[in-house]
């Protein structure tokens, strides 16, 4: 401020909102990232109102999970001021994408439809919510990132369990598996077994429900994780 430097002040707000976001304290983060916004625009900087904007939809975002954590109920079901800052952080995700197609920018365009995804997942809006899924996969694809696409196929599975599609969301959960496997990663090859387990008993297999609650329970016993 003291040098005059806009985009400087733009970007330190931003930094500052994302911080306070991370301490929880959403309604200053708000105020930060918004300053980050006015000042893009003003200063014509379409990259930084799109940072801007993505940020604002995260710290909305974080809001409404914080909210919805002391309602435990199955996505959709929310008291109403968590609908409100949902809905508000999926506009804020809204304006992002529209400018990021507009600077072409697919790794920002991957980032927004996840968000998207996952923000209309917890509305309760699952057949929206797998369109942006489908979306975040393809690009994950495109740019060969693996562990976006294992996260873009556990989500698919989990919004099609709402829609009843359960042997839909079984395929989506073996690719899953499939990838966490590739990536190693112990912890996530747990949960897809888990997932499994739980969507073959909705399928009456129940063998193979066994056999997938098995190998979480031996992952599980493998981390030590109580």
């Amino acid at each position: 401020r003291t040098i005059g430097d806009r985009i400087g002040e733009a970007k330190a707000s931003g930094n500052l909102g994302n911080t306070l976001k991370i301490l929880g304290q959403f309604d200053e983060a708000v105020v930060c990232c918004q300053r980050h916004l006015d000042i893009s625009q003003e200063q014509g900087d379409k990259v930084g109102e799109a940072r801007a904007l993505y940020n604002i939809g995260n710290v909305y975002h974080a809001k409404g999970k914080h909210l919805s954590w002391n309602t435990a109920q199955d996505p959709g079901y929310l008291p109403q001021e968590v609908k409100d800052t949902l809905q508000k952080a999926s506009e804020y995700y809204e304006r992002n994408l529209s400018l990021v197609k507009e600077l072409g920018d697919r790794a920002a365009q991957g980032r927004a439809y996840g968000n998207l995804g996952n923000t209309q997942y917890l509305l309760g809006n699952f057949s929206e919510a797998i369109a942006f899924h489908k979306e975040r996969l393809a690009i994950a694809k495109e740019f060969g990132d693996k562990a976006a696409e294992r996260r873009a196929y556990s989500n698919l599975g989990n919004a099609h369990i709402f829609l009843g599609r359960f042997d839909i969301s079984a395929e989506y959960y073996k690719k899953t598996l499939q990838l966490s496997r590739q990536l190693k990663d112990q912890a996530v090859e747990a949960q897809a077994c888990y997932s499994l387990g739980n969507t073959c008993t909705l399928l009456q297999d129940y063998e193979k429900a066994i056999e997938y609650h098995l190998r979480h329970l031996v992952i599980a016993q493998e981390l030590g994780d109580r």
